[in-house]
């Protein structure tokens, strides 16, 4: 069976995708960016391990082999569902295995939101660090005593409430039904708007979410509050984000995604100094890549002996 690892593969990992040959799969890694390489490797592809880089309707129509999609990871926004319907080709993804991964990033951008973290880093590489003066003061703070609300209840927030109440902040939480298994309150949004010194995003990227925050949603937030997304680019308007961060409404920005992946290098929101980001790297450590390989092969082996796949979506 032939898949396509779309995504680049150091020595370790790439290790591990030879050992697969002795079960019979010939998983050959191919970098993102390599779309020469692709276009070689679809033709004979069974099988897509695809982690970023889009699967669109042309992509699955130059894979005439084409059985199965594998998402490492959760979001299914960027793989072509419907020409993968059309096609009768499975798709699954992994729910769980990047959680401790994007729980520990979405923590690491709230704290380095508060700190003021890259303009301190670049003050202190020029050799200005104690330059900075008493102003400092003024622009960062403490994650204890904070209020930091949690926009969904699924695997990602259930483990960030935990790490929050060790910090000593009050989590809370919006979503569409209760979970009272998170031990914490649920709100509306707005009222978690309202209150929340932290707003933390972790939804799907969906026709019913798309730019969910507006700047009607940002308008309610509390003024000076941060915003943290490890979800989706696309769940936030960016023109009224930046709109939100350049006026002091909001007081900074923590993001490991954009609405254009990889984000532009002239992207405004790269300019600001109250802005940390990322370029969609918070799932990616190597726990979260051995978690996701190991569903990964469990399914080709299903789907190689004609078994009900693990996490199916279509």
């Amino acid at each position: 069976m032939k898949a396509i690892f779309h995504y680049d593969a150091r020595p370790r990992l790439a290790a591990r995708l030879d050992a697969l040959a002795s079960e019979g799969f010939n998983v050959t890694p191919c970098p993102e960016e390599d779309e020469d390489r692709l276009a070689c490797l679809l033709p004979d592809a069974e099988v897509l391990l695809h982690a970023l880089k889009p699967a669109t309707a042309s992509v699955i129509a130059r894979a005439p082999k084409l059985r199965f999609i594998q998402k490492l990871g959760v979001g299914l926004n960027t793989i072509d569902l419907e020409a993968a319907r059309g096609r009768r080709i499975a798709v699954a993804n992994m729910p769980g295995t990047n959680t401790c991964a994007v729980a520990e990033t979405a923590l690491l951008l709230m704290l380095a939101a508060l700190r003021n973290l890259p303009a301190i880093d670049r003050a202190t590489r020029a050799g200005q660090g104690w330059s900075l003066g008493a102003g400092l003061q003024e622009r960062v703070g403490e994650l204890r005593g904070r209020t930091v609300g949690l926009i969904g209840a699924g695997m990602v927030p259930r483990a960030l409430v935990p790490m929050l109440q060790g910090f000593g902040a009050q989590p809370i939480y919006a979503a569409r039904s209760a979970h009272p298994e998170l031990g914490i309150s649920r709100l509306d949004l707005d009222q978690v708007l309202a209150t929340a010194d932290i707003i933390s995003l972790h939804l799907p990227l969906v026709p019913e979410t798309e730019r969910m925050f507006d700047r009607v949603a940002l308008a309610r937030m509390k003024p000076g509050a941060i915003l943290v997304n490890t979800a989706r680019g696309g769940l936030v308007d960016e023109t009224a984000l930046l709109e939100a961060l350049t006026s002091g409404h909001l007081r900074a920005m923590g993001t490991d995604v954009f609405a254009e992946e990889p984000v532009p290098a002239d992207h405004p929101l790269l300019r600001l100094e109250n802005v940390v980001v990322m370029p969609h790297v918070a799932w990616l450590t190597p726990e979260t890549l051995d978690r996701s390989l190991d569903i990964a092969v469990e399914n080709m082996r299903r789907l190689r002996d004609g078994r009900e796949l693990l996490h199916r979506v279509i």
